[in-house]
């Protein structure tokens, strides 16, 4: 059996395992956020305690702090630069010990893994009502595989410089029927930024999860369809990849191509 793999536990919380490092992405461990309900798959049920978060950005959907809290152990906190601030003065001193400050560009290892932060195109502030802001990044993990996590992104200059990858985890919607285009890949452009990337394997990611409560059959199809619709597109835009839509809490392990 493989030693990579990839659980989607919906929105952008994952779960990566590589060379026996276990690595969750984005948690977001909860039913409801503000005006948002889970509307599909169940709440993430973890294996254990991984051996580091890592945190993209600081909107909520991606930095929740309730479900930091939630999350099992004592792993490293892999964020933004700047962001550690906010944990400690949210969640108390004893977790500044645990963050890891990154910039893209930066690397750090968990155990034999390295993980690398990479540009994302995206606002990093913690929101509208908020004058906290830091860096949006995403992270290429490599140990056995090179895997990519953009976060949330829109296409950017230097993006092929990633490739090639073993595994793309790619966000191809959001969580709203008015999502604005700036900051965020559709199917079209998920399956462009694939064809960039150069990827073995790829995962679908960010979409079909939470939803406004009151619009269920608002705009339906841009909660169910666009996991699908990216692998249809990718299948013109990047032939050779493999693309597997996961239900969520569903895992794929694969073998790295390298």
């Amino acid at each position: 059996m493989s030693d990579t793999s990839v659980t989607w536990w919906g929105h952008s919380t994952m779960w990566l395992t590589d060379s026996g490092v276990s690595l969750l992405t984005d948690p977001l461990l909860t039913d409801r956020l503000i005006h948002l309900r889970r509307m599909a798959g169940r709440r993430p049920e973890l294996p254990g305690p991984p051996d580091a978060v890592l945190l993209s950005h600081l909107h909520a959907d991606h930095f929740h702090l309730p479900s930091l809290r939630a999350v099992p152990g004592e792993p490293l906190l892999i964020l933004p630069r700047g962001a550690a601030d906010f944990v400690v003065k949210s969640l108390g001193r004893g977790w500044g010990r645990r963050c890891v400050e990154l910039e893209p560009g930066d690397e750090t290892t968990v155990g034999p893994v390295s993980v690398r932060a990479v540009p994302a195109a995206h606002d990093g502030g913690r929101g509208p009502w908020s004058r906290l802001r830091s860096v949006a990044m995403g992270f290429v993990v490599e140990g056995a595989a090179r895997t990519w996590y953009s976060g949330d992104t829109g296409l950017f200059d230097g993006m092929s410089s990633l490739g090639p990858l073993d595994l793309a985890l790619v966000p191809v919607g959001g969580w709203g029927p008015t999502l604005a285009p700036h900051g965020h890949l559709d199917p079209a452009d998920g399956a462009e930024a694939l064809r960039r990337v150069k990827a073995a394997w790829a995962v679908p990611v960010h979409y079909g999860t939470f939803w406004p409560t009151g619009l269920g059959r608002y705009r339906a199809h841009m909660f169910h369809d666009p996991g699908t619709e990216f692998a249809r597109r990718a299948a013109v835009a990047a032939p050779d990849t493999l693309v597997r839509v996961l239900a969520q809490g569903e895992t794929l392990s694969f073998e790295p191509a390298t």
